[in-house]
């Protein structure tokens, strides 16, 4: 398996010589001044706690530091892709230099970047890719391969512990391509892994509820034979431990990923097996550099190339209770006090985090 490997700050792209803001006023994304520039940056949804507490708050904070005098234009589309396209022409009417789109539905965007290409403003995808019409530029952790490591972490952890059963998989939305590479990641590690199958499910607009509903019916046919879940992420996740919970059975190992506050709680109580650290900080803040590149007339290089996208592509680190302390130790998105609340206190001792 691919064994990923923390990463340094030094994996962010770094910025060539960039043009000072001048006093000249708006620039475009076809290069020249960056003063005044609007930089649009538009999130899929609410389902997920990351994109209000610290993707927007990191990005803007970045983008105020390279320039200024520059104005981020935010807007979540709360999983509404029609909504997500009246933000970007929103945006485009405002006279944005750049736009950075996390897309709800990763074809429909394809869209936004065919407007906005007649404009002539770059569009950089965010976290999730955009189909059909290939985006400017594209900056994520690389998906895949946390849907490999969740995947593969689980089945070690059933052989070490000589687990009986098979597998229920609880995917993210069905639109969401970055979804799609996810749950390929995790069809690589468990296809040949030895256990089989039992259920597979896409959960639309990533809703923990509807994981919830889905699991709760899968507990109704398969009851102990299911011996884990790997889930996509750590709403998901946190569904698929409520249904086991709901249900009055013993809830078995499962993945998540994103490593919110409540799953690091989960995984101190031992309720859910893993997730995945991705700092925010670092894809937000290389997405603010990228942006402005454009906004000033650079050109930002680029690793590699993912659905004929320029693109650079993070790796994350899998999280257990093994290595809890270590990474809550050095995260800078997680507080060991919001972590270790008093109804948690007990767990995080044991677990070895204070």
């Amino acid at each position: 398996m691919r064994r990923l490997l923390a990463f340094a700050a030094t994996a962010l792209l770094a910025l060539t010589s960039v043009t000072a803001c001048s006093d000249e006023g708006g620039g475009t994304g076809n290069g020249g001044d960056a003063e005044n520039a609007k930089i649009a940056f538009l999130m899929p949804d609410i389902a997920s706690t990351r994109y209000e507490l610290y993707d927007h708050p990191l990005f803007e904070a970045r983008m105020a530091e390279l320039c200024p005098d520059c104005e981020v234009i935010y807007n979540n589309a709360n999983a509404d892709a029609s909504r997500q396209q009246q933000q970007a022409d929103s945006a485009l009417a405002q006279g944005v230099s750049a736009i950075v789109i996390d897309p709800v539905d990763s074809t429909a965007a394809a869209s936004i970047v065919n407007t906005a290409r007649t404009q002539g403003v770059p569009i950089i995808a965010y976290d999730r890719p955009v189909l059909e019409t290939p985006p400017d530029y594209y900056i994520s952790f690389d998906n895949e391969a946390i849907g490999e490591s969740i995947g593969q972490s689980l089945v070690d952890h059933l052989d070490e512990t000589g687990a009986e059963g098979g597998l229920l998989q609880v995917n993210g939305s069905p639109t969401d391509a970055a979804a799609g590479l996810i749950k390929q990641g995790i069809h690589n590690a468990i296809d040949d892994s030895g256990y089989e199958l039992l259920a597979e499910y896409d959960t639309p607009d990533w809703q923990p509820a509807d994981a919830q509903e889905w699991v709760s019916g899968q507990i109704s046919r398969f009851g102990d034979d299911i011996a884990g879940v790997v889930a996509a992420n750590d709403g998901t996740g946190g569904g698929a431990i409520a249904a086991f919970k709901a249900a009055g059975m013993p809830v078995p190992p499962v993945t998540g990923n994103d490593f919110e506050v409540a799953a690091a709680q989960r995984i101190a109580a031992g309720d859910q097996y893993n997730t995945i650290s991705k700092p925010i900080k670092i894809v937000a803040e290389a997405a603010a550099e990228v942006a402005y590149q454009f906004v000033t007339g650079e050109e930002p290089t680029a690793e590699t190339e993912l659905f004929d996208t320029p693109a650079q592509l993070f790796e994350p680190t899998v999280v257990t209770a093994e290595n809890l302390p270590d990474v809550l130790a050095e995260s800078d998105q997680v507080d060991v006090a919001d972590v270790c609340t008093d109804g948690y206190a007990a767990a995080c001792a044991e677990v070895g985090v204070s």
